[in-house]
This record gives C-alpha cells, sequence and structure tokens, in this order.
C-alpha cells in the first residue's frame, strides 16, 4: 500500500519528477537547446581629420549610414562629411575610403571648412581635373593634371568639394555628371566655380597636394578580409581582391578617367565583375546598360573594358 504524505502523492520509485510529470526510468535528459552562435560585432574607430577624441561606429551598411554615424559621435550634421580616408589625416586620395573597409582601417572624416569662389577660363577642352564623389551628394576633385588650367590656379585644391557652377548649386549630383557638365561649358568664357575646401588641421595648413597614379589606389591589401558596403542590402565581410582582380580594376580605373573624366574604384570593380561573367563585348554593352544606363558609357570604352578584364597585355596563351 502506497503511503501519502501531508503535502500529496511521493513520486514514483525510480525517476524524478519534471514539471509535475513523473519521468520514466532510464529515460535521458533532454539536450538542451544549443545557443546560437553570435554574429561578432563590427567596430571602427574614427577621428575627425582635422583633430578630435578617437570614437567609435558600429551597424552600418553603405556610405550614408557610415557618415550619420560618424556625425552622431561627434555631434555635427551628416552633411558636414565631404569624405573619408582610411589610416591617415590628410588630403590623401590614394587612401579615400570607397565601399570596402578592412577590419582594423581607422576611418578620418574630413568635414566642411572654408568655402572659396575662383574664376575659371576654358582655354583648351579640358580643364584638367579628375571628380569623384562620396556616395553621399558631394562631388569632389581627385586629380588636378600636371600644366592643366586648373593647375594653374593655385587656390584650386585636391580634396576641394564643388558645390556650385556659375550659382547653380551641384550638390547631389554623381560625379559623371559634374564632369559633364565642366565638358559641356564653351570655351573662352568664364565661368564661376564654388568650392568648398575641408577643415584642415595645423600640418596640413599649405598643402597642395596633386597625387599621381598607384597601383594601390583605393584598394586593399591582397587577400585582406574587407566590410563591402551596399547601396541597398546589407553589408558583407567578404576576401580582398586577388592581385590580377586589382590590376583589372586599376587599368579601368584609368579608362573611366581618361573616357569620363571620374574616378571611382568601386564603380571599376563593378565593371570588371561583370565584364568577367560576359562572354562578349556586346553582352558586357547590355549588362551595363542595364545597371549603369545613366553613365551612357561610349561602345569604345566598354570595349577597352572587356579587353582589360577578358583579355590583359601580357597574359600568355
Amino acid at each position: 500500500m502506497q503511503r501519502v504524505g501531508r503535502h500529496g502523492r511521493q513520486p514514483p520509485e525510480g525517476g524524478p519528477m519534471e514539471n509535475g510529470v513523473g519521468q520514466e526510468p532510464g529515460t535521458p535528459e533532454p539536450a538542451a537547446p544549443r545557443a546560437a552562435r553570435p554574429r561578432p560585432r563590427l567596430v571602427f574607430h574614427t577621428q575627425l581629420a582635422h583633430g578630435s577624441p578617437t570614437g567609435r561606429i558600429e551597424g552600418f551598411t553603405n556610405v550614408k549610414e557610415l557618415y550619420a554615424k560618424i556625425a552622431e559621435v561627434f555631434d555635427i550634421s551628416p552633411t558636414e562629411i565631404l569624405f573619408c580616408t582610411l589610416n591617415t589625416h590628410k588630403v590623401d586620395m590614394q587612401k579615400l575610403l570607397g565601399g570596402q573597409i578592412g577590419l582594423e582601417d581607422f576611418i578620418f572624416a574630413h568635414v566642411r571648412g572654408e568655402t572659396k569662389e575662383v574664376e575659371v577660363t576654358k582655354t583648351e577642352d579640358a580643364l584638367g581635373l579628375t571628380i569623384t564623389d562620396n556616395g553621399a551628394g558631394y562631388a569632389f576633385i581627385k586629380r588636378i593634371k600636371e600644366g592643366s588650367i586648373i593647375n594653374r590656379l593655385q587656390t584650386v585644391c585636391v580634396g576641394d568639394s564643388i558645390e556650385a557652377i556659375n550659382d547653380h548649386t551641384i550638390v547631389g549630383c554623381r560625379h559623371y555628371e559634374v564632369a559633364r557638365m565642366l565638358r559641356e561649358l564653351p570655351r573662352a568664357q568664364p565661368f564661376t566655380l564654388r568650392l568648398v575646401q575641408p577643415k584642415k588641421a595645423f600640418d596640413m595648413i599649405g598643402q597642395r597636394t596633386r597625387t599621381g597614379k598607384s597601383p594601390g589606389e583605393g584598394r586593399v591589401a591582397s587577400g585582406k578580409e574587407t566590410l563591402r558596403l551596399r547601396t541597398q542590402g546589407p553589408a558583407v565581410l567578404e576576401e580582398g581582391p586577388s592581385p590580377s582582380e586589382e590590376e583589372a580594376a586599376r587599368q579601368v580605373d584609368d579608362l573611366l578617367e581618361s573616357y569620363m573624366g571620374i574616378r571611382d574604384s568601386e564603380l571599376a570593380s563593378t565593371m570588371v565583375e561583370a565584364a568577367k561573367g560576359s562572354p562578349s563585348v556586346a553582352q558586357l554593352a547590355q549588362g551595363l546598360d542595364s545597371v549603369l544606363g545613366e553613365f551612357a558609357f561610349p561602345q569604345e570604352f566598354v570595349a577597352e573594358v572587356w579587353a582589360a578584364v577578358c583579355h590583359p597585355k601580357g597574359d600568355k596563351e
């Protein structure tokens, strides 16, 4: 006869009570649910290029969100940021932040400094400017050609943002649109550029940088793990480009400069990927037109891109 205690029936022999239910002898303990592996937190360090304390930012997927995070840290408006460089506070266009950031890179934000106006007379078809943009509405000068019209104007510097042409604001325009506007200006007719220079630290005052071409311009080290920023969708971790991909992107970036007066390492990388997947020039042209039609690439330019990627010089049959 089973005895019943003051507080109720005793548990059955051989098995403990679980959630008020007797467990059969020999029944294995239920396995604890395996905890989901947390995604690593990608935290980057940042400073204002002209000088500031160091801040920490995370949780961005594109350049606009990156600027917003930096602005929040330093209590400024995102529209104050002209561009960012990696691992240097100087206006070094070879260290310009594009669509990839190495996981150990230090981000320096260059903010608006003084505004200046300069009158230019177009005595030649080419002004000698190479334009790029920050992906968030500002086009700026990436290169000044030696001996060019702009090179003779000492007030115009690499890193200056072009805010207006003849009082017509170009804020929000892409670099290729600004380059096209400048190309279409008539010769022998003066025009005015309104420029905004980056705010300078004491050791940067007086610099007038004209960067030359470099094989590593705008690129991260080969094989280095990077955060790839995307215009749409989440940022992704990926390996850095191989040496052959870096060389192909550099050649395409050179073609962009010679045909369109712009430099854009991320656009060049995108075009390299498209060319690698295109068996012919015609298919590459069709693919580029479907996703980058606003650039209106000339046919001869597309042919040179395809040749640079699919039949690079120096390849042995």
